[in-house]
């Protein structure tokens, strides 16, 4: 499923935290929702793909979000989880991108050679930070099984949250979360009895 066909698939009136519900026809009312989201979608697409690509895809998660405004239903999904599974959708198109940056950062770890405040906080916040184990670790799962591990783990989202983002039902969450923890330990323990 692409950014444009879960934003097809869910209708729109969006809810800011603590206002009242809008029709996002309006661009004050889309304004509003692209400043409390925008820092926490780039946030979270920057760390699965690093910060050089988040720009892009954060930016065309709110594209998509716009053109589709008027399909989205507040009793399906909350906007920020209609928002993350527009972003997860997209950095599907760019899996390749993901894995191929993990697996190169489990064989070589975080350039600790950052100059500058500004470019260490960038690398913090971004995939290039991640141990390279884990890096390895979570390049080696199922791509599925990592989509759920890091919307809990990046961005916060809850079991429900997920499934309305994914278009999957709540217990698959639930046994990809397993999965991949599991995985994850597993991966994670070898090295640690290795090193």
């Amino acid at each position: 499923m692409t950014g444009e066909t879960i934003a097809a698939t869910v209708p729109w009136a969006a809810r800011a935290p603590g206002a009242a519900q809008h029709t996002l026809d309006d661009a004050d009312a889309f304004a509003a929702v692209f400043d409390t989201y925008f820092g926490e979608i780039h946030a979270y697409v920057a760390q699965r793909l690093g910060p050089d690509i988040a720009e892009d895809i954060v930016a065309e998660t709110f594209l998509t979000a716009f053109r589709k405004r008027a399909q989205y239903d507040p009793s399906r999904a909350g906007v920020r989880a209609w928002l993350y599974g527009i972003a997860t959708n997209l950095i599907g198109k760019h899996r390749r991108l993901e894995a191929r940056t993990l697996r190169a950062l489990g064989r070589c770890g975080p350039d600790t050679d950052a100059p500058g405040h500004e470019e260490a906080v960038a690398v913090r916040v971004s995939a290039q930070s991640l141990r390279p184990e884990l890096a390895a670790a979570l390049a080696a799962l199922d791509r599925r099984d990592r989509d759920v591990l890091l919307l809990v783990a990046l961005a916060g989202l809850s079991h429900d949250e997920i499934a309305t983002a994914l278009g999957i039902p709540y217990g698959t969450v639930g046994s990809r979360l397993s999965r991949a923890r599991r995985k994850l330990r597993g991966r994670l323990g070898e090295v640690r009895d290795d090193g």
